[in-house]
């Protein structure tokens, strides 16, 4: 068996008292790094990310792929037969050419980089349309990289962002998440819903109780934004 549930604080207080601390930090100076992300040169941003955004044929707008060898709960999920994980989309097709590959491991290291967040910032603001998917391929590597997401979407105001993942640990922090983001937990399983207490998740079936429409419409999103709208507190996908 393996734990679902990932890092485990040491205490309720002082995880409450970090997120306050990380919430003010990202506010701090503000106006200056917005006037900095507007002066950067999209090659510039480029060179920091490790590459370019990619764009999905099915999504309406941008997304970042990571490798999928690298997710941490996914990499366990991808060996369970049932699982919404195994026989993994990004771990074949093109995703198994090594200039793919390559790329997706400069992004993930690139994620370290100390501009990394302004430079994500300037790429999504000057992208349209206006909604943003992280994670077309790989997931939420540990709490630094979650919280340099929460700045990107802190200083994207005008985006919606869509971020799934399969770390359940990610729950601790929803209190300090941006409100222009919907974090979507993904059921391990086929044909489980996520727990209850997940404000928005998503789902994979079998059978004909699904509610995403791209399965009826050449597997594309077209006008469907249900994915971003945080009103909606489920998705169910059909299985491929």
């Amino acid at each position: 068996m393996f734990n679902l549930c990932g890092p485990q604080a040491s205490s309720s207080k002082l995880q409450a008292a970090s997120n306050k601390l990380q919430a003010a930090s990202r506010k701090l100076d503000k106006k200056g790094l917005k006037d900095y992300i507007g002066h950067m040169k999209t090659d510039e941003a480029l060179k920091i990310i490790g590459g370019s955004l990619s764009k999905p044929s099915k999504m309406p707008g941008w997304s970042i792929g990571l490798p999928a060898k690298e997710c941490k709960t996914g990499g366990k999920l991808q060996k369970i037969p049932g699982s919404v994980c195994y026989d993994c989309y990004a771990l074949k097709g093109c995703y198994v050419f090594k200039v793919v590959q390559d790329a997706q491991y400069r992004r993930l290291a690139a994620i370290k980089n100390p501009s990394w967040v302004d430079a994500m910032a300037h790429l999504i603001n000057s992208k349209k349309p206006d909604v943003f998917r992280w994670h077309d391929s790989g997931d939420v590597q540990d709490l630094d990289h979650l919280m340099k997401i929460y700045e990107v979407c802190e200083l994207t105001p005008s985006k919606r962002h869509w971020l799934p993942t399969r770390e359940a640990w990610i729950k601790k922090h929803l209190d300090s998440k941006p409100t222009n983001l919907v974090i979507r937990f993904s059921a391990p399983m086929v044909n489980q819903r996520a727990h209850a207490s997940w404000p928005n998740s998503s789902s994979v079936v079998t059978g004909k109780d699904f509610n995403c429409p791209a399965s009826k419409q050449n597997n594309e999103c077209r006008d469907c934004r249900m994915c971003w709208n945080p009103e909606i507190k489920n998705i169910s996908y059909k299985a491929h």
